[in-house]
């Protein structure tokens, strides 16, 4: 129903300046504020720890003093400015998509101490709204999303809350659970566009360019190693990667899994030779059945992949080194699938390049004294026996070598300190000094980095790579057979290396082991998630109408597909929301019923005529005789179109008169 502008100047009234500037109420300032902190919620959760707490704390800070009259505009600046220095002091004066992130979350805690009035407290709602969808750019996964809809619902209701506050709307007061099922409803109501944009808007191949790259990069694999630098990685049981092999499985103690590999070396540090990227990757020689797997990587914001030692060929959009390292074209910022097989090697280089090999016995001078001299002499001991120190080395550390995390501070010389006096060290240490023992005794060595061991998850079918597993082992060059892995670690301690989280809880008696099946279905839920959610990119969506016979299916037809689903989509949205206008307003209903009684008169109202104008036009056509008509319009608009303190009407007798009335 349509009405005059005499008709809507309550609302008017209603929605002055005035109005607007009405300071909140307890109840609904609390409301608003949970709302704002329940958009902030999934953003802290994707910042460092001690920044989320410092900007929750100041957030409960601000909500509190915004109970007080207004502070002076410099006072409130003191904590903006204070906030957003302590931000770039954690997160570096290098700007990427979690500074940014991190700074919109720290102003949204201080913007409660500015929130006092109705229009304050809309755009705070409208400012929170862009933190779950901030945290899109930083993590894909289901509780962003759940946490992403949990917010946007609250915001909404909130909304409502504001909107009711201002009409002053007391005739049909609602109950927060009310707010809430009405939300739910304007969600379903989008879902079905939501669902056709999901699945049929054209994807893009690429990622936007103008999107920057994160700060900090997640934890991995870094393009350098320095023994006792890798503890943190160590003891950080998130997922890594999953593994799924389509027919044989390859045996746990043979499940390394390819990194960086590390050739030059400062005498702490090592990293990879600029020459590794100069050679191409000589093909290998395998030794048995090939393994055919998938690999589903977990975000980590750098160029290098992982692959079951030694991959065969590298997949699309990735390239080898001379070492068959995997490199890919862009950074690894989202969750990607990797089709790939491996096999076990027979050889593998053994024409090495003359380059590379002088590569691969570098050492810097002055370095590690003991070491070298004791490699000296096995040389001399074993002649051209490269085999024999091999096997020498490895029998001296199963002998006299232990395992332990507790690595205590090392000198310059650390590689003679590490074999000679402290004897223990995890696999970085055991692998940087064998390599230089193997080095200093002229037998070529480089370092691996990357991931050995797995478990298996039995619900989902696939095996789960912990960043936990990260590993660093050797590789030296034995004439005839070129490179050949040596894992020092697994001679001193193979159950460091191989041995599962939950292996270690089982031995222990650790209540852990038996809530094993919890952690396997959660991780069974996020791989289900990465699969079909994450992993439904350009490639898939083209495919997208294979099951049901069609070829792949362009970005235009794809365009004009989804164009038709969302037009019908609206189409069906806008006639349920009237459809429910209609059928819940008992008011409307019996204004409709009135109409319907003087359309059988010729005397029908126009789908644009407000309710005064018609009753006038009937009041004149009946020559003056429906003045209760008349009466009837002007209750009606009272009633439906003004606040409650000015429609002098009880619903109940309205809907009476309504009905009695006859033409």
């Amino acid at each position: 129903m349509n009405a005059t502008v005499a008709d809507l100047a309550p609302i008017a009234r209603a929605n002055t300046p005035a109005m607007a500037g009405t300071r909140l109420d307890a109840r609904t300032r609390l409301g608003v504020l949970l709302a704002a902190g329940a958009c902030v919620a999934p953003l802290l959760l994707q910042v460092p720890t001690t920044l989320a707490l410092v900007i929750t704390g100041v957030a409960i800070a601000m909500a509190f003093l915004s109970q007080r009259p207004p502070l002076p505009g410099w006072l409130r600046m003191v904590p903006a400015l204070g906030l957003g220095a302590f931000v770039f002091s954690t997160m570096g004066v290098n700007f990427g998509r979690d500074t940014g992130c991190a700074m919109l979350a720290a102003m949204l805690a201080v913007k409660p101490l500015e929130t006092n009035t109705l229009r304050d407290a809309r755009s705070l709602l409208g400012f929170a709204l862009f933190a779950p969808f901030a945290t899109f750019l930083l993590d894909q996964g289901p509780l962003s999303l759940v946490l992403g809809l949990l917010a946007v619902v609250l915001v909404l209701a909130a909304m409502q809350r504001l909107s009711d506050v201002e009409s002053d709307d007391a005739r049909r007061p609602r109950t927060a659970w009310r707010r809430l099922r009405s939300v739910g409803w304007m969600l379903l109501l989008g879902l079905p566009l939501a669902l056709a944009a999901f699945w049929l808007f054209p994807r893009l191949a690429s990622p936007l360019w103008g999107v920057p790259d994160r700060a900090h990069v997640r934890p991995g694999l870094a393009d350098s190693m320095t023994p006792g630098r890798w503890s943190d990685l160590l003891l950080d049981d998130t997922p890594a990667a999953r593994v799924r092999f389509f027919g044989p499985v390859p045996p746990r103690d043979r499940m390394y899994f390819r990194g960086p590999v590390f050739m030059q070396y400062d005498g702490r540090t090592w990293s990879r030779a600029p020459l590794q990227s100069s050679y191409t990757a000589q093909p290998v020689r395998a030794s048995g059945t090939a393994w055919d797997y998938e690999l589903e990587f977990e975000p980590t914001d750098r160029r290098q992949l992982i692959a079951l030692d030694v991959p065969l060929s590298p997949p699309p959009n990735a390239h080898f080194w001379s070492d068959r390292a995997l490199r890919v074209e862009r950074p690894l910022d989202s969750v990607t699938r990797w089709r790939m097989q491996s096999a076990p090697v027979a050889t593998f280089e053994a024409d090495l390049p003359r380059t590379l090999q002088l590569a691969a016995l570098q050492l810097p001078q002055g370095f590690n004294p003991r070491t070298i001299a004791l490699a000296r002499q096995w040389r001399q001991d074993a002649g051209a026996n490269d085999a024999a120190i091999v096997n020498r080395a490895l029998s001296w550390i199963r002998r006299d070598f232990g395992y332990t995390l507790e690595v205590p501070i090392t000198g310059r010389d650390a590689i003679d300190q590490f074999l000679f006096r402290d004897k223990k060290g995890y696999c970085e240490q055991f692998s940087s000094s064998f390599v230089v023992l193997m080095r200093a005794a002229g037998i070529p060595a480089r370092v691996v980095a990357g991931y050995a061991g797995a478990e298996l998850n039995t619900l989902g079918g696939y095996w789960l790579v912990r960043r936990s597993d990260a590993h660093a082992w050797a590789e030296v060059w034995l004439a005839g057979r070129g490179w050949v892995r040596i894992d020092p670690t697994a001679a001193v301690a193979p159950e460091r290396v191989f041995d599962t989280i939950q292996d270690r809880a089982r031995a222990s008696g650790d209540l852990l082991a038996n809530l094993q099946p919890m952690f396997d279905t959660g991780d069974w839920m996020v791989s289900t998630w990465n699969d079909f959610v994450l992993g439904f990119n350009a490639d898939r969506q083209r495919r997208l109408l294979q099951p049901l016979g069609f070829d792949a299916v362009d970005p235009e037809r794809l365009l004009l597909l989804f164009s038709l689903v969302a037009i019908a989509a609206l189409a069906a949205t806008v006639w349920l929301l009237s459809r429910d206008v209609r059928e819940r307003d008992p008011l409307l209903r019996a204004w409709h019923r009135v109409g319907r009684r003087y359309a059988k008169l010729g005397l029908a109202r126009a789908p644009h005529e407000p309710a005064s104008e018609w009753t006038q036009r009937v009041h004149r056509a009946r020559a003056g005789g429906d003045d209760a008509l008349v009466a009837l319009g002007a209750r009606f608009s009272r009633r439906r179109y003004g606040p409650a303190r000015e429609a002098g009407e009880r619903l109940n007798a309205l809907l009476r008169d309504l009905d009695k009335h006859r033409p």
